[in-house]
C-alpha cells in the first residue's frame, strides 16, 4: 500500500505540474488532493492548519494569478476587454482544435479576433496578440514556481514527522 500511495501522490504531483503548461489539467487541484492522498494512506498528523491555510491561499493567488498576469499581458499591449475574453477562449478551446500548437495559437488568435471585433486596425490587434502570448507564457511561470513551492512544503511537512 505504501508503493501505490507514493505512485498515486508522485502522479498527482506531475499532473499538477503538467497543469500549470497544459490549463486542461487540474494543476493545484491535482497537487492539493495528492495531500489527501497522503493523509488517507499514511496520516494527516503532519498537516497542521498552518500547512492547510498556506497551500489554500497559494491555491487562491494561483487561480488569481493566473486570470490577472494572461489579463496583464493584454491590457499592457492596449488590449480591450474583448481581447482578454477571446484570449481566454482560445486557451481553453485551441488545445482541442489543434493539438500541437493550439496552447499558442489559441490565445493569439483569440485576442487579435477579439480586438478586430471593438473595431481595432489588424496591426494593433496583432500587437495585442503578441501581448496575450506573453501574459500566457508569464502567467506560466507563476504557476509553475507557486506549484513548486506547493510541492516543496509537503516534502518539509511530511519530512518533519
Amino acid at each position: 500500500m505504501t508503493i501505490l500511495g507514493w505512485i498515486l501522490i508522485i502522479a498527482l504531483f506531475a499532473v499538477g505540474l503538467a497543469g500549470a503548461v497544459y490549463p486542461i489539467l487540474p494543476g493545484a487541484l491535482a497537487i492539493y488532493l495528492a495531500f489527501f492522498v497522503y493523509g488517507w494512506f499514511f496520516s494527516f498528523e503532519p498537516f497542521g492548519v498552518w500547512f492547510w491555510i498556506i497551500q489554500t491561499l497559494i491555491v487562491v493567488v494561483l487561480f488569481i494569478a493566473d486570470y490577472v498576469v494572461g489579463a496583464w499581458g493584454v491590457k499592457k499591449f492596449g488590449g480591450s476587454r474583448s481581447s482578454i475574453i477571446g484570449s481566454t477562449i482560445g486557451l481553453i478551446i485551441g488545445p482541442f482544435v489543434i493539438p500541437a500548437f493550439g496552447l499558442i495559437i489559441g490565445p493569439f488568435l483569440g485576442a487579435f479576433i477579439g480586438e478586430l471585433i471593438v473595431g481595432s486596425s489588424p496591426a494593433k490587434a496583432a500587437k495585442v496578440s503578441v501581448g496575450s502570448i506573453l501574459g500566457l507564457f508569464s502567467s506560466t511561470v507563476v504557476k509553475i514556481v507557486l506549484q513548486i513551492i506547493m510541492v516543496v512544503l509537503f516534502f518539509i511537512w511530511v519530512a518533519r514527522f
